[in-house]
């Protein structure tokens, strides 16, 4: 034992028990969040009784069945839905990061009369939940001629995303050099030339970041899109798998089978954001 702890520190035998007890930690924290998740794939291919004799089971040659795909393919206008929410997302997100970008970049370098006000207006955003605007919300978009539009829904979400938006790349903004800016100003460059060829790249960690974090509560919305846009032509996902789920009765492979193919963009998306996601979060943790 003498010898062994010549070739160990004490100091590294003390981590162990540490890095052990992070990973449990890691680890119970992953099951619990992937647990729903592998339970509505597992019934989405399981026949109806078996799904409620033993959901945790995994199908086999008797219970197996496609019928809830089926039934959402032939009874909905699925491909709708899913292009609804993949439009509404896309333009939401992208337009979220572009103005979040630029005012994370207006607030941080310029100092001007309101800088503070804006700033604090923008904090509120994150405070106060959007849904309690309902109403005005829904009365604006009445006036506007707006609802049931996919418009009036990228709007709203472009509301509810700015806000946390402005503040991850806000501290962004502050750790670039300031050496940067001041030399491409000396260089002439107009500052639409920094901000799109000079800060915009820099700052592709975060806004993977600020993407992911704003990508998936929009697309798993269900209140906005049942309020603003409950027609037939603008349905989203979410909304259309309520069409199975009745007072008294409810289609659980169907349900189940949509929400299955729900999940897929969004693995997706997340896939092709992912090391971006990992490199945004370890630097704001460093920074």
């Amino acid at each position: 034992m003498k010898l062994l702890n010549r070739f160990i520190p004490s100091s590294g035998m003390r981590q162990v028990p540490k890095s052990v007890t992070v990973h449990a930690v890691l680890l119970a924290y992953t099951v619990i969040a992937l647990f729903p998740i592998i339970v509505v794939v597992i019934n989405a291919f399981k026949e109806r009784r078996a799904i409620f004799r033993d959901p945790l089971d995994l199908p086999d040659s008797d219970s197996f069945t496609l019928v809830g795909f089926q039934q959402v393919l032939l009874r909905s206008d699925f491909g709708l839905y899913s292009w609804n929410s993949l439009v509404v997302t896309i333009l939401a997100v992208g337009l979220v990061l572009l103005l979040g970008a630029m005012a994370a970049w207006a607030l941080t370098e310029y100092k001007f009369k309101g800088n503070l006000l804006i700033t604090f207006l923008f904090a509120m955003g994150i405070m106060i939940p959007i849904r309690l605007g309902t109403v005005s919300i829904l009365s604006l978009m009445v006036n506007l001629d707006l609802v049931n539009t996919l418009t009036a829904l990228v709007l709203v979400y472009i509301a509810q995303g700015l806000p946390l938006a402005v503040y991850i790349l806000s501290e962004f903004v502050r750790t670039i050099p300031k050496e940067l800016t001041e030399a491409a100003r000396c260089d002439s460059v107009s500052e639409y030339k920094i901000f799109f060829c000079v800060i915009l790249p820099l700052l592709k960690p975060a806004m993977a970041t600020v993407a992911v974090f704003t990508m998936i509560p929009i697309w798993n919305d269900l209140w906005f899109p049942l309020i603003l846009a409950p027609g037939e032509e603008t349905r989203t996902i979410t909304l259309g798998v309520q069409q199975f789920v009745g007072q008294y009765v409810t289609d659980w492979n169907s349900v189940l089978s949509a929400l299955t193919l729900a999940i897929v963009p969004v693995l997706i998306l997340y896939t092709i954001f992912s090391r971006q996601l990992i490199r945004g979060l370890t630097s704001g943790a460093v920074k």
